[in-house]
């Protein structure tokens, strides 16, 4: 059964400049972005972005600066308007929301936790975690509770009564993703909600969102400039260049199959190893025959880095994989070793013998 399409954007374009509407006509004639800003004076911000956004999944939006993703997060609450276009919620368009439609939107479907933390510096933690139940009209002896909940699953109990400013960076941010929890709003937005802390501290609140999701099941809209963390995140990863969509689609088949040049750069220093799982790469069962000669069972989900500890690096060996404790397929090491390889640099080993 196919998950529900929680946001659908689609023919989505934002033109920033004095007429935006005039230099649409020359980009739908087929003027590109540096075309248009130097004979019109205009900037192409997004070009024909069309995506579903299943609920209860991470999308991962992830591309350089300047590729349009931080642009893009902020039309799903109108917070950039967009030139033309669609962003539907739940089947409504809410470019057609009236203003109390949109301030619903904000407080209740949607949750946004930003790159700076964004916390008010005179409010207790326990405050900044319970602003938008407190912004509802929420009584505070409620919103201080619910509050006090969510930044104990965030690790920070007994922090309450801190001020932001006592807390580290990622104790900052923290509270930020306590804050998104408390309001139960089912939509998180997270603009680089990581980038500006430290590696491990990084990596820490990967895992904790995770976790989170497996309970919560939240669709969230993570914004990214780092793809081992969009690989690492992401159910359904959308890749922008220059304002448009170069590739999207399952992570672990976009790192098999890439689609450009662009996107072949971009995944050749990719530990392929750590992030590839067998499910990726293992051969189905025909008739739910198990060959007899296996070495051993494998889960569907374990990455290809656990599978050459297991081999001991012996590529004779072959696994079946099992799903749920059903077997599902079977693993040969010499495809393992062959997927380790990026397409490029197999293609072009290919053609010189």
């Amino acid at each position: 059964m196919s998950k529900k399409i929680k946001i659908s954007i689609s023919k989505l374009y934002k033109i920033f400049g004095q007429d935006p509407k005039a230099a649409l006509e020359h980009v739908l004639a087929g003027t590109g972005k540096s075309e248009l800003l130097a004979k019109h004076e205009h900037v192409l911000g997004l070009q024909d972005i069309n995506v579903d956004m299943q609920e209860g999944e991470i999308t991962v939006i992830m591309g350089l600066s300047g590729s349009g993703k931080s642009t893009l997060i902020r039309h799903l609450n109108r917070l950039i308007e967009p030139t033309s276009g669609k962003v539907e919620v739940d089947g409504r368009d809410v470019l057609g929301y009236n203003e109390e439609e949109l301030r619903n939107l904000r407080r209740e479907t949607m949750s946004m936790v930003f790159q700076k933390f964004a916390l008010l510096p005179h409010r207790t933690v326990a405050e900044n975690a319970g602003t938008t139940l407190k912004v509802r009209g929420v009584p505070r002896a409620t919103y201080l509770a619910e509050a006090a909940k969510w930044l104990e699953r965030v690790g920070l109990k007994g922090f309450g009564n801190h001020y932001p400013h006592q807390l580290s960076g990622g104790m900052q941010q923290r509270v930020g993703i306590a804050r998104a929890l408390t309001s139960n709003a089912p939509i998180m937005l997270m603009d680089e909600a990581f980038s500006a802390l430290d590696p491990l501290i990084r990596t820490d609140m990967q895992d904790l969102l995770l976790e989170l999701q497996a309970e919560l099941h939240k669709t969230i809209v993570f914004i990214t400039h780092d793809l081992d963390e969009a690989l690492k995140l992401a159910d359904h990863l959308v890749i922008l260049k220059d304002g448009y969509v170069v590739q999207q689609g399952e992570p672990q088949d976009i790192l098999l199959n890439p689609n450009d040049p662009y996107i072949e750069d971009f995944v050749s220093d990719i530990n392929r190893a750590r992030v590839l799982r067998v499910r990726s790469i293992m051969t189905p069962l025909q008739d739910g025959q198990v060959p007899a000669d296996a070495h051993g069972e494998v889960d569907f989900d374990d990455t290809l880095e656990s599978m050459i500890a297991k081999s001991g690096g012996d590529t004779s060996h072959s696994y079946v994989v099992t799903r749920d404790g059903q077997a599902v397929g079977t693993l040969e090491m010499t495809h393992l070793v062959k997927a380790l390889v990026p397409r490029a640099a197999s293609e072009a080993g290919a053609r010189k013998y």
